[in-house]
């Protein structure tokens, strides 16, 4: 199926066809979308769902890219990355706030500082938009976004309609929850403490100087790419003590400061990065018996 010219006409400037996605990925890295849609608010993107039940297109959620491999033939259907007016935030009250789904993690927390709220300092260290972030269920230094979720709206993609879920009718797992496929967060909100903006901005910094510290930056990666298998056993030290740190797939290498952080570090595409990713769990299995579980999500032909 391909989208009829009503629908171009209809969405105009925010819908392309065979856009190149590797722009959207931090591994720069990926083929070319069958089609990009970048709603501009929620009811434009409610009506492009309704239109999209006559053509049936399969859609894929694109956030920043910051977890994902894009694979190199592209992605089939149309891809929905959410446009600007997605990045708002606003206090609700002394400790909560909204957040657009499309709101860097890092701008959340330090509006969170400004505006006296502690608690979500960790969001500092994540990569990536808070819609994403709650899908994963992202954390890091003993916090993670089940701690501070107070609810979600979202769009059902089958009925089209705009609902929150509360915080307790989600169950979160490690790196992830029970949310639906066809639900698209709209936005989040968040809930932390009343605390001084200077508390917060030591939190903030000492947390911001523990990963520099211990993992790598501006450099052509996607975070971590597989899961912790244990709190006693990390994946970053299963990939060490297997002996793969120094495996390499064309210009797809494993970062010397933190094993569990795959690098483009050059001309790599995206089936080099695959290869060393069943490269390394092929080893990794062979050495220990674990069978150690993506964290990265990989999309595309």
């Amino acid at each position: 199926m391909s989208l009829t010219k009503e629908m171009f006409k209809k969405f105009d400037k925010d819908i392309i066809n065979n856009k190149k996605l590797s722009n959207y990925s931090w591994f720069n890295l990926g083929g070319p979308a069958e089609y990009l849609f970048k709603p501009q608010n929620k009811q434009q993107l409610i009506e492009f769902l309704k239109e999209n039940k006559i053509n049936k297109l399969k859609i894929t959620i694109l956030g920043a890219g910051s977890n994902t491999l894009i694979r190199d033939k592209g992605v089939k259907g149309v891809v929905i990355r959410l446009g600007p007016n997605f990045s708002q935030i606003k206090t609700i009250d002394k400790c909560s706030i909204e957040a657009g789904a499309a709101t860097l993690d890092r701008k959340i927390s330090n509006f969170a500082m400004d505006n006296g709220i502690g608690g979500l300092e960790f969001l500092a260290c994540i990569p990536g938009s808070i819609g994403g972030a709650v899908i994963m269920n992202s954390g890091c230094y003993g916090s993670d976004i089940s701690k501070v979720l107070e609810s979600v709206k979202v769009i059902d993609i089958q009925d089209c309609i705009e609902k929150e879920i509360k915080r307790e009718d989600i169950n979160f797992s490690y790196r992830g929850t029970d949310l639906s496929n066809k639900f698209i967060i709209t936005s989040v909100r968040l809930k932390g403490k009343i605390e001084s903006k200077k508390i917060i901005e030591l939190k903030q910094d000492k947390l911001i100087e523990k990963k520099k510290l211990s993992q790598p930056s501006q450099i052509k990666t996607c975070g971590s790419t597989f899961k912790n298998y244990s709190d006693k056993k990390k994946a970053w030290q299963l990939i060490k003590d297997s002996g793969c740190e120094n495996f390499k797939e064309g210009d797809a290498v494993i970062s010397k400061k933190h094993c569990n952080f795959f690098v483009n570090s050059g001309k790599a595409n995206s089936a080099d990065i695959e290869k060393l990713i069943n490269k390394v769990k092929k080893r990794v299995n062979e050495k220990t018996g674990i069978n150690l579980e993506l964290e990265l999500k990989i999309i595309g032909e």
